[in-house]
């Protein structure tokens, strides 16, 4: 199971997402506050390695990647990067869902929505993962 995870990252990859866990941006902060507390049973990894990436939170059940994009991401030549990358992942079956910093800042609860709708969504497409532990009253 461990492989597929990480879908053959390299060392580098992983030093490089260690550095990143210890150095989040404020955004990706106020979003791990909510994902650790495992939405609707599910386990979210902060800066995890797949392949030659690393994802800001990924949940291996739901095959979900969630980014937090700063205003980096906004250049033209980072939006085609972006939207290569999720283009590779959905060939590969992996769904991802991008916020601003902005969004996380000011309208947090409907990211929070989003993400919410998104993983009922995606326990159809994974019925038998039977890994929801306790349901959120939130």
């Amino acid at each position: 199971m461990k492989k597929k995870m990480f879908r053959k990252a390299g060392l580098l990859i992983f030093s490089n997402a260690k550095q990143l866990r210890n150095n989040m941006t404020n955004a990706e902060i106020i979003l791990w506050q909510y994902l650790k507390t495992k939405p609707l049973g599910y386990k979210f990894r902060r800066q995890h390695p797949i392949h030659q990436s690393i994802a800001d939170f990924y949940c291996h059940a739901l095959q979900l990647i969630i980014e937090v994009d700063g205003s980096i991401h906004e250049k033209e030549e980072n939006k085609t990067a972006d939207e290569e990358r999720d283009h590779r992942f959905t060939s590969t079956g992996i769904t991802t869902l991008r916020f601003s910093d902005t969004q996380i800042f000011h309208s947090i609860e409907s990211v929070i929505a989003e993400i919410k709708n998104s993983i009922i969504q995606l326990e159809k497409k994974f019925p038998l993962q039977g890994v929801r532990v306790y349901e959120s009253h939130c």
